[in-house]
């Protein structure tokens, strides 16, 4: 068996999987251009991006392993009968600290902070000399709307209501039992009450073409009226 890893990130999993590997399989890799010439003797192709390309080129491929959950740069069009598609999971936790992280960076203002401190401005209550600043404000009370309430979805809504946020979701379908910490868990014609109520809005969902430009300008204007 042949697999060629495609891209910086693909080439960075190379000796984990090569660990667990049980079989013998040959190693290739490059960026996604160069590994095209590679693909006509790969069985296995493991990259963020598959392209009409990279589909002439490996007739042979029989998977196309994304080393993650976005399948945005995959064009599905290419796939031939027998060629199958694979994306990642897991990687809840990673994601909601990091919005998390995110949201709190936001409202404490910690990278204007640090920079101002680089530049000798402490801005605190106890600087001397100098106009105490305004009081931050705090995550605590705030509501997060989350778009797409699954597994991502689900992580950060835990993370968020240790912060003592208020949360609601929207998902596919309506969850009758709202799950305990959230204000509600709606369907799609419950998005712009979302929007209406939240101080953070946070895209759990995949893009699709039923999903991509569901957050549009009249939509971002309901959460620029919640802010003003």
């Amino acid at each position: 068996m042949k697999a060629a890893f495609a891209g910086s990130f693909a080439v960075g999993l190379i000796e984990p999987v090569r660990q667990r590997l049980t079989i013998h399989c040959d190693i290739v890799s490059s960026d996604e251009a160069g590994i095209v010439d590679e693909l006509g003797d790969t069985d296995v192709l493991v990259s963020m991006a598959f392209t009409a390309q990279m589909a002439a080129t490996g007739s042979r491929l029989r998977l196309v392993q994304v080393p993650g959950a976005g399948l945005d740069r995959i064009d599905r069009s290419q796939f031939r009968d027998g060629l199958a598609l694979a994306n990642a999971y897991g990687h809840e936790a990673g994601i909601a600290e990091y919005v998390m992280g995110a949201m709190i960076e936001l409202t404490r203002s910690f990278r204007r902070l640090d920079q101002k401190l680089r530049q000798g401005v402490w801005e605190s209550q106890w600087s001397v000399g100098t106009p105490a600043p305004p009081l931050w404000p705090e995550l605590a009370g705030k509501m997060l709307g989350i778009l797409g309430f699954g597994h991502i979805g689900e992580a950060l809504a835990r993370r968020a209501h240790a912060f003592d946020m208020k949360v609601c979701a929207i998902r596919r379908h309506a969850q009758p039992d709202t799950p305990s910490g959230l204000a509600f868990v709606g369907g799609p014609e419950r998005l712009d009450e979302l929007l209406g109520l939240s101080d953070y809005l946070a895209i759990t969902l995949s893009l699709s073409t039923e999903t991509r430009g569901l957050i549009d300008a009249r939509r971002l204007g309901l959460m620029s009226q919640r802010r003003t």
